[in-house]
């Protein structure tokens, strides 16, 4: 059995285009235009779950952990809203310009170069976020467990991915990579892509229930990301710990 969930193929193709993560016209366009509904969706069921009401910062007192952060796209938002947030990514590249970013803007995040399996801390985390990670590890169990382990009891872990099936393999390698040129050719292999059931019973081994499932699609008329019933491409899941 591994005992890492670090692909360094994976790792070396997101180093190499680290500085652009901050740039909303380069290589990382499509996940900018992905931020607001991932904003939204983390934000709104994060405040139901722990009934929270705090107007101006809604997420304070929560302590995230944001795994596989990248340039911090998602951890900076989180923090301005409140949150306590923790930033981990096995590309040291990545870390590098989150770090940087978060210096310029003021913001006192957290960010560690590493993978969860080897991340030493004492805290249990309220929230963790997944977010377009586990189609790029290696051993997604292992990687899942690692997770779990970091989360404190009925604590939220969201999940967002690709379905593994024929349209996420028309539309987001074919048509997203080859033809509308939105990703870099190679961004997805289709093999690591997870179907939903998969994902529920790989979590329920490690006491992770599945709370809410949605689809996430892009509409072409208004150019922007919504939620949807249908995941056949793209998916979000939010997990309690019991």
């Amino acid at each position: 059995m591994k005992n890492s969930t670090i692909n360094k193929e994976e790792i070396e193709k997101f180093s190499k285009i680290a500085e652009e993560w901050w740039d909303p016209a380069g290589k990382f366009k499509p996940l900018h235009k992905f931020n607001p509904i991932r904003i939204e969706y983390i934000k709104n069921n994060i405040i139901k779950t722990f009934k929270l009401d705090n107007k101006k910062k809604p997420l304070e007192k929560i302590k995230i952990l944001d795994i596989g952060c990248g340039g911090g796209l998602l951890s900076e938002p989180m923090y301005r809203m409140g949150a306590s947030v923790t930033g981990i990514d096995a590309s040291n590249k990545n870390i590098t310009v989150a770090k940087l970013h978060a210096k310029k803007n003021k913001l006192e995040i957290e960010y560690i170069c590493s993978s969860p399996e080897i991340f030493k801390t004492n805290i249990k985390y309220d929230v963790i976020l997944n977010m377009e990670i586990i189609e790029h590890v290696e051993d997604i169990s292992l990687f899942l467990n690692s997770c779990t382990k970091l989360l404190k009891k009925n604590g939220i872990m969201f999940v967002a991915t690709l379905n593994k099936t024929l349209k996420s393999y028309i539309f987001a390698i074919i048509g997203a990579e080859y033809i509308l040129r939105w990703l870099p050719i190679g961004t997805h292999e289709w093999e690591k892509f997870v179907k939903p059931e998969e994902l529920i019973n790989i979590l329920k081994k490690d006491n992770l229930k599945l709370d809410k499932l949605d689809g996430v699609k892009f509409d072409l008329i208004n150019n922007n990301w919504k939620l949807s019933s249908d995941k056949s491409i793209n998916y979000i899941a939010k997990f309690i710990k019991d």
